[in-house]
C-alpha cells in the first residue's frame, strides 16, 4: 500500500541495512519500528494469493502451505489459522506442470502429475511418472478455504497409491509472522473430531477462541492430528476426487455465541465486515463434493455481482489488456463488503485489512472505473471517525482511521492498531475524495449523510492538525508506540534533512499541505452545493492563503522543487523527493513552478527508466533498496502522472506511463507490485524486485487506470453533464483505446480514442442518455 504504517506498511524493509553516513543517529543501528523481518525474499518463488472478506491465503505454486519457510498460510482476522498443508503422493511431492490464477482471481488452478514412484523397494514395483494427472482447484468463500484434488489415470493398468495430506495450525498473529517476538501465548489444542474431521483450537490471551476445522471427503483411510491419508485405486481412464474444506471461526471464550453474533456487536460501531465472514454450516450428511460445488457456484455469483456494470477497457495492445484485466481482478479480489459498502483492503500478505489512506487513494484512482469504491470508503471512514482524544490510538475528534486490526496482539494492545488513527493525511484525503466523488456522480444523498463527518474532518485540520497555528498541518505521535512518521512514507528514516539528519517534529509534509488545499477547495464546492455560501467563501479564501504560504515556505530555488517537509523548527528538509509531485496532483503548486518540479522528477536522479524514485539519487539517505528512500511505487507514480496532466505536461505523464507498463511486462501475471527497487534501468534487464513487497496491492492495482486517465486528460463533470478529454495523448505502446460503459448520471457511453502520430481523435461508439462528450485541444 503505501502507507507504511505501523502495521500497515510499516517497514517491510529488510532492505534498509543500518548505515552511518554524515553522522546519522545511533537510532539507525536498531531495527525500525514494526519492522517486517525477512530471512527469505518473496521473490525467490512465485506465491499465489486468494482472498474473500476477512480471509486470505498465501500459497506456493502447488497450492500448498508451509513446505518452505515464509508467509504462506490461511489467515482470518489477522491470525494464521492454517500454517501447513502439504500434498504428497506416496510421500513424494508431485511434479508441477502449471499454476495459474483464474483471470478473475476467483480460484487457483494447479496441474501436476506423479513423479517416478517406487512402491516397494523389495520387488522393484513402481509407478512411472506422468501416468496420473492431478488437477487442484482452490478458492476462498465466507471464511473457508475449499480444495479439490482431482485425479485421473492415463495408464494402461490399474494403479494403487497413497495420497497424504499433512497439516498444522499455529494461530500466530500476523505481526508475529512479520517478525515481532511475543513472550506469552494462549493455549493450543488439537483433536480428531470424527473419521473425517480434525479441529485445532486456540484460546488466546484476549479470551477469543479461534478454531480451524479441516473436513475431508471421502473419509480418509487414516486420520490423526496433523495428517490424513487416502488409499486410491484407479483403473485406466478412471477419475477420483479428494476434497478438503478448512473453516476458520472465532468467538469469545465462556460464551456459546458464534462469530457471526460477535460481528453483529461490532457492526453497531461500524467496525465489522458484513455478514458472511465465517464459514457456512452445510446440512448434515451433505457430501464434501456437493459442498464444494455449491460454494464455488456462490463465490462466482458473488464476484459477478460485485463487478456488474463497471467501466471496462480494451486497447490495441494485448499485453496492456492483460495488465488491465489483472489490475481489475486484483481490485475486486481485495474488495471486502462492509455494512457501509465495499472497501478495498490494502494488500496481501501484510496489509489485508482496512487502511484509510490506501482505501481513499485507491478509490480516487478507480473513481471513473467504479465509483462504488469511493462510496464505500467514504461511508466506512465516516462511520469510524474518531470521536474523542485517545493518545494511545493517536486519535482526536474528527480524525480519519489509519487502520484497524482484529488479531490477538491488537486486541491486547501489544500493537496499537486495533483502531489506530496515526495518519496525518487520511483526514484531508477523506474530504478530497468526497468532493471528487460528488463531481463525478452527483450523489447528493451520500454527501448529505456524511456531511457531519466532513465538517468534523475540517475542524480537525484547523484545530488538531495545525498544532502551532501557522496554517500548516503537522504530525507528532502521542506515545512511543505510535508511528514515528505518519505520512504515506512512514518508515522511521523517511523524513530527513539534506545532510541526512532525521527531522524532528512536529513535521509538516509537502504533500499533506496539498491535500489540505484540495480538501478546502473541494469542501467549498460541497458547501455551496448544500447552500452554505458563507462557509464556501471562507474555505476558498483559506485555500488561496494556504497556496501562497506553501510556496513561500516549501519552495527551494537551490534544488528547483518543493522540499520534502518542514521540521518542528520550520526548517526545510531540502531533499528532492517524489512528494513534490503530489503538489502538482492537488493543484497547490504555482503554475510557474510546474515545469521545474517536472524536470526534477523526470531527471536521471529522479526517474530511473521504470518510474520516479521516492527519493532522488544523490540525496543523503538515498538507497534504491529501501522502502521509502529511493524505491519506486506505482501508486506514487500514478499520482505524479495525474499531477503532470493537471498542468498539461502530458508528454512527461506519458513517459511515466510507458515506464510502468514496461515494468508490468516483467512481473508475474503482469501485476504491478506494491513497490520495487530504484536501480537504474539497464538494457535487456527488468526492474529489480523488492524482497517483501505486497502483491497484489490495492493502490498499485488501481494505478493503471490513473495512468490512462492522466494521459487522456479524462474529466467527468456531473454538474455540466460532460465527459471531456483535455489535450489527450497516448504513449507509444497504445495506438488506440476503447472505453465501454463509462458512466455519467443516467448516461452510459462507449468511446474510442486513437493515436495519429502526436494527435488523438475521439469517437463516440454508443451513447444512452444525454451526456456530452468533448475534446479540448
Amino acid at each position: 500500500m503505501a502507507a507504511e504504517d505501523m502495521t500497515a506498511k510499516a517497514h517491510p524493509a529488510a532492505s534498509q541495512a543500518p548505515q552511518r553516513v554524515h553522522g546519522f543517529q545511533d537510532a539507525d543501528e536498531v531495527l525500525p519500528q514494526y519492522h517486517i523481518e525477512a530471512q527469505t525474499s518473496l521473490v525467490e518463488r512465485p506465491l499465489r494469493s486468494l482472498k474473500f472478506g476477512e480471509a486470505f491465503a498465501v500459497l506456493d505454486s502447488y497450492g500448498d502451505i508451509g513446505v518452505l519457510p515464509g508467509p504462506e498460510g490461511l489467515y482470518f482476522q489477522d491470525t494464521r489459522y492454517l500454517s501447513r498443508l502439504h500434498l504428497t503422493v506416496e510421500d513424494q511431492r508431485p511434479l508441477l506442470l502449471s499454476s495459474v490464477m483464474q483471470d478473475d482471481n476467483g480460484a487457483l488452478s494447479v496441474d501436476m502429475t506423479t513423479p517416478d514412484i517406487r512402491i516397494d523397494a523389495h520387488d522393484d514395483s513402481t509407478i512411472p511418472r506422468e501416468v496420473i494427472a492431478i488437477e487442484r482447484t482452490k478458492f476462498l468463500f465466507r471464511g473457508a478455504c475449499y480444495d479439490r484434488i482431482g485425479l485421473r489415470s492415463y495408464d494402461t493398468r490399474r494403479r494403487d497409491f497413497r495420497i497424504g495430506i499433512s497439516f498444522d495450525a499455529d494461530f500466530r498473529d500476523l505481526f508475529e509472522v512479520r517478525g515481532t517476538n511475543r513472550a506469552h501465548h494462549g493455549k493450543r489444542s488439537v483433536l480428531v473430531g470424527s473419521d473425517h474431521e480434525v479441529q485445532f483450537r486456540y484460546v488466546g490471551l484476549d479470551e477469543v477462541v479461534r478454531t480451524t476445522s479441516l473436513h475431508f471427503g471421502p473419509k480418509p483411510h487414516h486420520i490423526e492430528p496433523g495428517r490424513a491419508e487416502f488409499n486410491v485405486s484407479l483403473a485406466p481412464g478412471e477419475r477420483a476426487s479428494i476434497f478438503i474444506r478448512v473453516v476458520c471461526e472465532s468467538h469469545r471464550a465462556f460464551t456459546s455465541a458464534p462469530a457471526a453474533e460477535k460481528v453483529g456487536e461490532d457492526a453497531a460501531a461500524g467496525l465489522a465486515l458484513a455478514a458472511g465472514s465465517t464459514g457456512d454450516r452445510p446440512p448434515k450428511g451433505m457430501s464434501e463434493g456437493v459442498i464444494f460445488a455449491r460454494a464455488y457456484r456462490d463465490a462466482r455469483r458473488d464476484l459477478r455481482q460485485l463487478t456488474a456494470g463497471i467501466t471496462t477497457i480494451i486497447s490495441s495492445n494485448d499485453q496492456f489488456n492483460e495488465a488491465a484485466c489483472r489490475a481489475t481482478a486484483d481490485l475486486y479480489m481485495l474488495a471486502s463488503r462492509t455494512p457501509e459498502g465495499i472497501y478495498p483492503f490494502a494488500g496481501i500478505p501484510w496489509y489485508s485489512t482496512v487502511f484509510g489512506r490506501d482505501g481513499i487513494i485507491t478509490a480516487l484512482m478507480a473513481l471513473w472505473i467504479d465509483p462504488n469504491f469511493a462510496k464505500g470508503v467514504l461511508r466506512y471512514l465516516a462511520s469510524t471517525q474518531a470521536k474523542a482524544v485517545d493518545p494511545a490510538a493517536d486519535a482526536q475528534p474528527g480524525k480519519v482511521l489509519h487502520e484497524t486490526r482484529r488479531g490477538e496482539m491488537a486486541m491486547l494492545g501489544e500493537v496499537p492498531f486495533r483502531h489506530y488513527y496515526g495518519t496525518i493525511d487520511g483526514t484531508p484525503l477523506f474530504v478530497m475524495l468526497a468532493s471528487e466523488y460528488y463531481a463525478v456522480t452527483g450523489d447528493r444523498d451520500t454527501i448529505a449523510k456524511i456531511w457531519p463527518a466532513l465538517e468534523l474532518a475540517l475542524a480537525w485540520m484547523n484545530e488538531y492538525g495545525d498544532r502551532d497555528g501557522d496554517g500548516f498541518v503537522e504530525y507528532a505521535r502521542d506515545t512511543d508506540k505510535g508511528l514515528e512518521n505518519q505520512g504515506w512514507k512512514d518508515s522511521h528514516d523517511s523524513i530527513f534533512h539534506a545532510d541526512g539528519q532525521l527531522a524532528k517534529g512536529p513535521i509538516a509534509l509537502c504533500e499533506v499541505q496539498g491535500y489540505v488545499y484540495a480538501a478546502k477547495n473541494g469542501m467549498a464546492k460541497l458547501a455551496a452545493m448544500l447552500g452554505h455560501d458563507a462557509m464556501a467563501e471562507t474555505l476558498t479564501h483559506q485555500a488561496r492563503a494556504l497556496r501562497e504560504a506553501f510556496d513561500k515556505a516549501f519552495w527551494n530555488d537551490a534544488i528547483g522543487t518543493y522540499v520534502l517537509a518542514l521540521d518542528g523548527e520550520k526548517r526545510q528538509c531540502a531533499v528532492r523527493s517524489s512528494n513534490a509531485g503530489h503538489a502538482l496532483f492537488t493543484g497547490i503548486a504555482l503554475p510557474e513552478r510546474a515545469a521545474s518540479v517536472a524536470a526534477q522528477l523526470l531527471s536521471k536522479d529522479g526517474f530511473n527508466g521504470w518510474g520516479v524514485r521516492t527519493i532522488a539519487r544523490g540525496e543523503a539517505r538515498y538507497n534504491p533498496m529501501s522502502y521509502h528512500n529511493g524505491s519506486i511505487w506505482p501508486h506514487d507514480n500514478a499520482i505524479i502522472a495525474l499531477g503532470l496532466a493537471r498542468y498539461d505536461l502530458k508528454p512527461e505523464a506519458s513517459r511515466i506511463f510507458q515506464g510502468m507498463f514496461d515494468t508490468a511486462l516483467y512481473q508475474d501475471q503482469k501485476r504491478l507490485p506494491e513497490l520495487f527497487c530504484g536501480f537504474m534501468r539497464r538494457r535487456q534487464r527488468g526492474p529489480v524486485s523488492y524482497p517483501v513487497a505486497c502483491s497484489p496491492q490495492a493502490w498499485a492495482a488501481a494505478a493503471p487506470f490513473a495512468f490512462l486517465a492522466a494521459c487522456l486528460g479524462l474529466e467527468i463533470d456531473h454538474g455540466r453533464n460532460r465527459v471531456r478529454f483535455r489535450n489527450p495523448t497516448l504513449p507509444a505502446f497504445l495506438d488506440g483505446v476503447s472505453i465501454f460503459n463509462l458512466k455519467l448520471g443516467h448516461s452510459r457511453i462507449d468511446i474510442r480514442l486513437e493515436r495519429h502520430h502526436d494527435d488523438v481523435t475521439v469517437n463516440v461508439l454508443r451513447r444512452s442518455g444525454d451526456a456530452q462528450v468533448a475534446l479540448l485541444k
